[in-house]
Parts: C-alpha cells; structure tokens; sequence
C-alpha cells in the first residue's frame, strides 16, 4: 500500500512540473531598461510651483488681525493720470488730461476729478470736482459734492450727485447729475471697458456724452445731447502704473451746441490722433 502510495506521489510530481515551468514562460516580466533608447526631458508642469515671494504677496502678514479689521484700519489713497495726452487735432496741436484721486477707506471716501483739454487759443473746456463717495453696494458707491467749469465764457458752478461702479462684464461706469445756477441742469455719462490683449498689452475703448437741460449761449452750450467723445487707445504696460499708449478721438457736437460752435467759427466734429501716457501711484 505504501508502495503504491508513493509511486501515485512520483507521478503526480512529474505531471506539474512541466505545467508549472509553462505557467513560468507566460508571466510577463518587467522590461528591462534598454540602455541606447532616448530619453525625452520631464514635461514642465501647466502651472509653475508658487515661491515665497508669490506666497507672502497672497497671503501678507497683517500683523494678528482679521481683514475685516485690516481693510477698516486706517485710510488709504491713490492717484491715477487715466490721460495725459497729445491731440492732433484739426486747428493744432491740442493737450488733453484725465486725472482723479481718493483718499479714504472702502466705504467712505474723498474724490477729486479733473479732465479738460487745452489749445493754442486757451482752454477749450475743463472742470474740477470734489465728491464724497460711499459704497452702497459691492463695485457700486454714491457721489456727491461739487463741480467748477471754466473754458469759453464765464465759469459755472454746479452741486453734483451720482453713481460710480464696475458693471457686468467689466465695464467701469459712472453717472453724474448736475444742477447749477439759473435752473441749469446737466448729465454726464461715461463708459471704460478694458480689453487685456496680452499680458502688457491693453486696449481701452471710452465713451463720454454730456447732456444740459438749456441752453447757456455765454458758454456755447445748448440743450439736450450737447456732445459725445469716443476715444480707442491701445496701451502698453511697462508697469501696471506706467504705460504709454496710442490712439484715436472722435469728438462731435450736437443741435443747438454745434450751432453755437460754427457760430464761433469752430467745427462740429474733429478726428484726433493721439499718444499719452497712463501713470498711477
């Protein structure tokens, strides 16, 4: 019986081993590194790995307090040179500026506003204005204060209300009433959108119109829509606070303005090119 048991024993042996050597041949093996393959460099990652510096920019130091508290600490200022310009235009050369700071904090703050432009004959027009402006919601604020003109004729006076924000798609927006002496009344609107080309590269179109309830012959003014400017100007940023730009203006007036104006021996349209440069600090 042992015999027998020990020769079923031999035989099965024999029976796997071939199985067990032909189970071996079928496992697949790791290749093995071929020493003449090329071998292409590592792909840079999409989104380069923040340094120190990119990460004390984010995330600054605010000394153990919250942002809330942080952001009401104390009163902040700017001052920004949207257009500081040269103008072509068609009686000679003409320098045209757009100027506004702030000085407050992110609910209340103090504004003063100055755009006009100046010819070889004098200034064609400008105005000064200090506001008081308080955020009523988020990128929206409310104005409010006073505005002083000066250009052809006697200077005016005006009290000023409005609103200024960032609308959607990103189109920078404010809406001022004025009401001056003698039942004179004026709106202005205006409209800057900001297309970024590139990185440096930026195109800025600008619409402005200027609307008044009567007319003002003393200062060449009449009712209604008095005048639209609408200006292309494409910037290059060498900083974010320092860019020079090119550009073109269209400049039209309207009823009764642009009859007031050919009166005076002035057109009622001009095409201008111009080049200026943007600053901020």
């Amino acid at each position: 019986m042992n015999t027998l048991r020990l020769l079923l024993l031999v035989g099965l042996a024999a029976v796997a081993a071939p199985s067990a050597a032909q189970h071996e041949d079928h496992v697949p093996k790791a290749a093995e590194p071929d020493p003449h393959a090329h071998h292409a460099p590592a792909a840079a990652p999409l989104i380069p790995r923040p340094s120190d510096a990119d990460r004390a920019a984010a995330f600054p130091d605010l000394g153990g307090m919250t942002a809330e508290a942080h952001m009401a600490a104390g009163p902040r200022w700017r001052v920004l040179a949207d257009r500081l310009e040269w103008q072509d235009a068609d009686e000679g050369d003409a320098f045209a500026w757009d100027l506004e700071g702030w000085f407050g904090g992110d609910f209340d703050r103090v504004w003063l506003r100055t755009e006009g432009q100046h010819e070889h004959d004098g200034t064609r027009g400008a105005d000064l204005q200090l506001l008081y402006g308080h955020a009523f919601a988020r990128w929206w604020e409310m104005v409010a204060g006073m505005r002083h003109d000066t250009g052809p004729g006697p200077s005016r006076d005006w009290m000023a209300i409005g609103v200024q924000g960032l609308a959607p798609y990103m189109l920078d927006v404010e809406a001022t009433t004025y009401m001056g002496g003698a039942g004179r009344t004026a709106l202005r609107l205006e409209a800057v959108y900001e297309l970024r080309l590139t990185s440096r590269l930026v195109l800025q179109p600008q619409l402005e119109l200027d609307l008044y309830g009567k007319d003002d012959p003393e200062t060449r003014i009449g009712s209604g829509l008095s005048q639209a400017e609408a200006g292309l100007r494409l910037r290059y940023e060498f900083r974010r606070e320092l860019a020079p730009y090119l550009g073109v203006v269209w400049q039209r007036r309207f009823g009764d303005t642009a009859d007031l104006a050919r009166a005076a021996g002035d057109g009622d349209r001009d095409t201008r090119l111009v080049a200026g440069i943007r600053v901020w600090f």
